[in-house]
């Protein structure tokens, strides 16, 4: 987009309104509270509804099943996101891509409110996949086209909508994990409502909101173009549909075939991304020494992740089974677990950032902080196998313990998600901007990719050696990162 296009954009919005920023904010702030608050909320209790017996209202799948498909179905998610990014780029613009996204994502949470089969389930899943991949990373990028690029508000703007994410994700496992207990279809129900509220406040103040930011098509396609990819879609969803008509009442397409099939592409599309930007002639030799420091940064986040993500799976069955819900006179919903996360973002981040500011140049490099991101997630895997290290695999944890893994965790997630997306953005190859923020999202999609086969293994009988060894690894992975730092430093060629 050229220079004249976003300076065109940013005119068209009105440049106050909201808290000393673009009226624009107000819409795209409620719009993905609204959508964080549907997703999160439905992923509080989706592994609960997976391997819950039908006669509780679940779909009563084998549970080991139901942690590994949470871990694809998250995968997937962030997978999606480049089809959703491509298609904004080339074809419906941002501002489209954020309503239709949304609109698949209430659809996938009506069929999950509506009682169906396993079929109607993976339905579900497909349409929430595909909605969060063309609704997520394109709402950010209309925010981003609200300020000019000399706007000093625009981290501040990013602030604020990131508060939004955190609000949204911190009560929806409340109200929704309310009424697990009573009905997962109104759960369901509820984050669909919570997806139609976020599509109003979208629909009916963007025009007065957001002028024209979003409605541009980048890199339009031609005629030509279209006809050809429409052609080639086309015929991979014929493929795709006779494949899966003639492999799967065979039994040769199964749910464990399918993880392994996703846990393949979460391996092979990154390495294959680092690969083309290393060998492009467009890259050039400083790039491609940043290239190299970025690597070691990317199996950091990886392995981070896997740890974080299964806050949503193991830690989710952990709090369901292993953990006291009757606790100072109230019984907890394990959903409730789920808001520990953005809530501890919500009250530390600030602190994180105040702290950097006053370190100023004597603040820990970025390979550093990302080495104590996985001494801190190592660690809080240490703390939840300290129950069964003291009171044995039979008695029931004190919830605390659990809300001590989180904020451990959270200290670790403060040191490498928002330190991630800032030396994304420095280390990319100018060639590759963009695709290079893709990558930094695909390291989540990897680690649960890898998260599919890892909760495997899992039960409460080993729960102290898994956690003991994904804790374990994760640490010495921090301390050799560590040791290394310097030298990483030194490939990043000036980028701190």
């Amino acid at each position: 987009m050229s220079n004249l296009n976003r300076q065109k954009i940013v005119d068209s919005v009105p440049q106050s309104g909201f808290f000393g920023h673009p009226k624009g904010l107000f819409t795209l702030f409620f719009t993905e509270f609204w959508e964080r608050f549907s997703y999160y909320g439905m992923r509080a209790i989706l592994v609960f509804y997976m391997y819950y017996e039908v006669s509780k209202g679940g779909l009563g799948l084998d549970k080991t099943l139901a942690l590994s498909i949470m871990s694809i179905y998250g995968s997937l998610v962030y997978m999606s996101g480049i089809i959703g990014g491509w298609l904004a780029d080339r074809m419906f613009g941002t501002s489209k891509s954020v309503f239709y996204g949304g609109v698949l994502i209430m659809f996938g949470h009506i069929v999950l409110a509506i009682p169906g089969s396993v079929t109607m389930f993976f339905v579900s899943m497909v349409l929430i996949v595909l909605g969060t991949g063309l609704l997520k990373p394109n709402v950010s990028t209309v925010v981003g086209e609200m300020y000019s690029e000399e706007d000093n508000r625009r981290d501040a703007g990013f602030t604020i909508f990131v508060m939004g994410i955190n609000m949204g994700a911190f009560l929806s496992p409340l109200i929704i994990g309310g009424v697990m207990d009573y009905s997962f279809h109104l759960g369901f129900g509820i984050a669909a409502v919570g997806m139609f509220f976020g599509l109003l406040v979208f629909n009916f103040t963007k025009k007065k909101n957001l002028g024209i930011a979003g409605t541009m098509v980048s890199n339009p396609m031609s005629p030509t173009e279209k006809k050809k990819i429409f052609t080639i879609f086309g015929i991979i969803a014929v493929i795709l549909a006779v494949l899966c008509g003639v492999l799967i009442p065979r039994g040769l397409l199964t749910f464990k075939g399918f993880i392994n099939l996703v846990t393949i592409l979460g391996v092979l599309i990154p390495t294959l991304y680092f690969v083309v930007m290393y060998r492009s002639p467009k890259t050039t030799a400083v790039e491609r020494s940043r290239i190299i420091a970025y690597i070691p940064l990317f199996i950091a986040s990886v392995m981070f992740w896997s740890i974080q993500e299964q806050g949503s799976s193991i830690l989710a069955n952990y709090a369901d089974e292993r953990t006291q819900l009757n606790f100072a006179g109230i019984h907890i919903s394990p959903a409730w677990f789920q808001s520990l996360n953005p809530l501890f973002i919500i009250i530390f981040a600030p602190i994180f950032a105040w702290m950097w500011v006053k370190l100023g140049k004597r603040q820990p490099t970025i390979p550093q902080k990302f080495s104590f991101a996985l001494l801190f997630s190592g660690v809080s895997f240490l703390v939840i196998l300290m129950p069964a290290y003291f009171g044995g695999s039979d008695a029931l944890v004190n919830p605390l313990w659990l809300v001590l893994s989180y904020l451990i965790c959270v200290f670790g997630e403060l040191c490498l998600s928002p330190v991630g997306l800032s030396a994304t953005t420095k280390l990319a190859p100018a060639a590759f901007s963009a695709q290079t923020m893709s990558l930094w999202f695909l390291s989540n999609a990897a680690a649960q990719a890898l998260n599919a086969q890892v909760v495997r293994f899992y039960s409460v009988e080993n729960e102290m050696i898994y956690f003991g060894v994904i804790g374990g690894v994760s640490i010495v992975l921090g301390i050799i990162l560590f040791m290394f730092a310097p030298k990483i430093q030194g490939f990043m060629k000036g980028v701190r």
